[in-house]
């Protein structure tokens, strides 16, 4: 059955919980969707886990449409959502309408993802209007990490909290379908799951949110530049790699590899008369 937007919205209601992941290209996409994920996100996160940044804010527009049509060829059930770039919206409600317009139209996206709270509603409510869902998120917005002054949690103070509830009533008014909160307190998070109709979606928000999403790498253990406390390893695809990658050379060098099965053969006759 199809993910969308409308989809989403109904999990909360019928208490259904929702699961995303991470993809930036057309194989991982694809045995993403096989296994029946609700979502997948084309996260800014490539700029650090595929591209080799130090952080998200260089990521381009022509980066994200690039990755979003890879992963949108690749599934076919999973709602697809891509992450505006920094920049592609902070600048003018018309920026933010046409850059979300380029991910749908050039890129294959179904909703649009973009960080920020009150500010950014305006953004939210002109791209809704143009008929384009939009994911909200909150709480750690990797785009503000030099305001933050690092990859904090956020909310852990009465202030922001407050500020994280109002924010989360003010998207959802705006029109978003979703929210994602990010390294937010599970108590907070439940709250601000509690005070809204649609679905929240977290990492690193707890067990309370109306789902979760994970960076597909973080969750296999195959990017160890950073490890977040919220990452559980499902598996240890990274080693596995590797171990593989040491094999190969190994077998390249002593001549085991390839073998003769893997050869293709010719006539012995054709052979002789190539001399």
């Amino acid at each position: 059955m199809k993910n969308t937007s409308v989809s989403f919205k109904k999990a909360k209601t019928e208490g259904v919980k929702l699961t995303m992941l991470t993809a930036y290209d057309y194989s991982t996409a694809k045995m993403i969707d096989e296994c029946e994920i609700n979502g997948i996100l084309v996260g800014d996160s490539l700029g650090m886990v595929c591209l080799g940044y130090k952080d998200t804010l260089s990521v381009t527009m022509e980066d994200m449409i690039h990755h979003i049509k890879a992963v949108s060829r690749g599934s076919k059930n999973a709602l697809i959502v891509g992450d505006m770039p920094f920049m592609s919206y902070q600048t003018s409600v018309y920026d933010a309408l046409f850059n979300a317009g380029r991910l749908i139209k050039e890129g294959g996206a179904e909703a649009v993802k973009l960080e920020g709270g009150a500010a950014v509603c305006k953004q939210i409510e002109a791209i809704v209007n143009a008929q384009i869902p939009v994911m909200g998120h909150i709480g750690l917005t990797p785009q503000s990490i030099n305001v933050f002054g690092g990859f904090k949690v956020q909310g852990k103070d009465e202030s922001v909290a407050k500020q994280l509830i109002e924010d989360a009533k003010k998207i959802e008014a705006a029109g978003a379908f979703a929210i994602v909160l990010e390294c937010v307190p599970a108590k907070l998070a439940e709250i601000i799951t509690k005070s809204i109709s649609i679905p929240t979606i977290g990492i690193g928000a707890g067990a309370g949110c109306d789902g979760q999403i994970l960076v597909y790498q973080d969750m296999l253990g195959m990017f160890s530049n950073i490890s977040p406390k919220f990452v559980k390893k499902f598996a240890e695809v990274g080693e596995s790699m590797k171990n593989g990658f040491k094999r190969y050379i190994e077998e390249v060098n002593n001549g085991a590899f390839p073998s003769q099965e893997h050869t293709f053969s010719i006539d012995d006759k054709i052979i002789d008369k190539l001399y």
